[in-house]
């Protein structure tokens, strides 16, 4: 069982944490989401600021329709949602996603909107950007480009600068590609973002830097997962503890209330799972520690009562022998005083074995025996010391087949001599004991022809020290602790004593049932 809790609680981890990752997913992409196009907007602004403040730009520079499909199209007939419309009348720049790539636009001076569809918006918007930074330079005379490259990285949001040292160069192929193209993008392996080296038209080769590109791994978003999880995580971890610490708070003040005296106090769960089998077990100890203490409350008041008929007889026997005036009267107190003490050897044994049995059992050495044969002693030794009744054995051979039974046998052979000689005590003349064993259950059924037993009462019997007001007086004999003795010994054999009427005597039937085999577990 505390395997199967333990499973429990890793199961309910492992969910957690599991459901915990799909959040913290869940979030890295809705955060990239936002912050993909947020950084779409801001990276392609520039290169559309440059574009509404140059007149008719398609005419101008035809070039720019090979690096993107460039449109100005009237706001009506743009397919777009209200707050995406709301925001270009702010003449705030917009990026969504489309099936073949990403759609950035604007709107211009003249009211239409300007639309632009990327393939790849890095390099696509890097490699215009650089076009428009070489016609720009290339109108400019040397002694002029520091000023012009200053104000176009102000205005593109790029870096310029003229190459003056060969090993600053890129590899042989970025150089090819700048020959004839006049302008190559590359990566610095130094780097994180792309540069894209620019050829003007008297040779000068001008690094431009972009800004960095987008990267989903940014150390904020890993921070604000990282933070997010543990919060999550501390918050079910707080209100999982938070149960059980409240029961644990409840099962220690059920246990104060217990030592104060108040053995009724019962701990209630509630609906936590994870605490319920410490409730039970803990209601399990004080339903036995109350037990106890009324068992032994009442013993202390039987054995008291008990104790007072033997010591008054031997105090009047020892008054006696002062007074006796012959050796037969002697004698006669003498043995008197002796039955008395044999009486006490008997109740004080009776006592003992009562409460071994009450206060947790004895360390049952379980064996495999013979019920059978334990059956026959019993019986034996019974009619030895009953000569005038007759006491049988009833065992068919389909139960002596399934005799062998895991059980304790001194206790059993008690168990039994008690009902027997109970049994006897009471009948008229005959007590039968019948046995019944199977594969799975052993079952003794000791009869007798006497008065027998209220209905009423029948659960009385197995009571200690009780003893009823009809035939089964204290005149017949015995403490009251015979039948509570049995029920305790069938308890810790794992099964149950109990009374009824005879059908074939018409007496009392005391039967005892427990199973044939034990678990490993009860046999330890």
């Amino acid at each position: 069982m505390p395997l199967k809790f333990f499973l429990k609680l890793y199961a309910r981890l492992i969910g957690l944490t599991f459901l915990i990752l799909l959040f913290c997913a869940a979030l890295f992409l809705g955060v990239n989401s936002v912050r993909e196009q947020y950084w779409q907007e801001r990276f392609s602004e520039p290169l559309l600021r440059w574009l509404v403040a140059t007149p008719h730009p398609r005419q101008q520079y035809p070039w720019l329709k090979s690096f993107y499909d460039f449109r100005v199209t009237p706001p009506g007939n743009l397919s777009v949602s209200d707050v995406i419309m709301e925001r270009l009348s702010y003449g705030q720049v917009v990026a969504m996603d489309t099936s073949i790539g990403q759609q950035v636009m604007v709107r211009n001076d003249s009211g239409g909107i300007i639309d632009l569809r990327f393939r790849d918006i890095y390099s696509d918007v890097a490699e215009a950007t650089a076009l428009i930074a070489r016609l720009h330079l290339d109108d400019m005379s040397s002694d002029g480009r520091e000023g012009a490259m200053s104000q176009l990285s102000a205005t593109l949001g790029v870096e310029l600068m003229a190459v003056r040292d060969q090993a600053a160069l890129p590899d042989s192929e970025v150089l090819e590609r700048v020959s004839e193209r006049g302008i190559s993008l590359y990566h610095h392996p130094s780097r994180d973002r792309a540069q894209v080296l620019i050829r003007l038209e008297d040779g000068t080769l001008v690094d431009m830097a972009m800004p960095a590109p987008f990267s989903p791994w940014a150390w904020p978003v890993m921070l604000l997962l990282l933070v997010v999880a543990g919060s999550v995580l501390a918050l079910a971890l707080y209100l999982a503890l938070r149960d059980v610490d409240s029961n644990l708070r409840a099962v220690e003040s059920v246990a104060i209330r217990i030592a104060r005296g108040e053995m009724g106090a019962r701990v209630d769960a509630g609906d936590s799972r994870l605490v319920s089998r410490l409730a039970a077990a803990f209601n399990g100890m004080a339903e036995h520690i109350q037990r106890l203490v009324g068992v032994q409350r009442e013993m202390i008041h039987a054995v008291s009562h008990e104790l007072r008929t033997p010591v008054a007889r031997i105090r009047f026997g020892v008054q006696m022998i002062e007074s006796a005036n012959s050796p037969e009267a002697l004698q006669k107190q003498l043995d008197g005083i002796d039955g008395d003490i044999q009486e006490l050897d008997e109740l004080i044994d009776e006592i003992l074995t009562y409460a071994r049995l009450e206060q947790g059992g004895p360390v049952f050495a379980l064996q495999e025996r013979s019920v059978s044969d334990i059956v026959r002693q019993v019986v034996s030794e019974q009619q030895m010391v009953r000569p005038d009744h007759t006491i049988e054995a009833d065992i068919d051979d389909e139960s002596e087949r399934w005799s062998l039974s895991d059980v304790e046998p001194r206790y059993l052979h008690r168990a039994v001599q008690n009902l027997v000689g109970n049994a006897a005590r009471y009948a008229a003349g005959r007590v039968k004991v019948h046995c019944q064993f199977d594969e799975d259950n052993c079952r003794i059924d000791v009869e007798d022809d006497g008065p027998g037993i209220p209905e009423e009462d029948w659960e009385k019997v197995f009571t200690a020290f009780a003893r009823l007001d009809d035939s089964r007086t204290r005149t017949s004999g015995g403490y009251g602790l015979g039948l509570s003795i049995v029920r305790r010994i069938l308890y810790w054999h794992g099964g149950q004593a109990f009374v009824s009427r005879s059908d074939e005597l018409g007496g009392a039937r005391f039967s005892l049932v427990w199973p044939r085999k034990k678990p490993v577990e009860h046999a330890l």
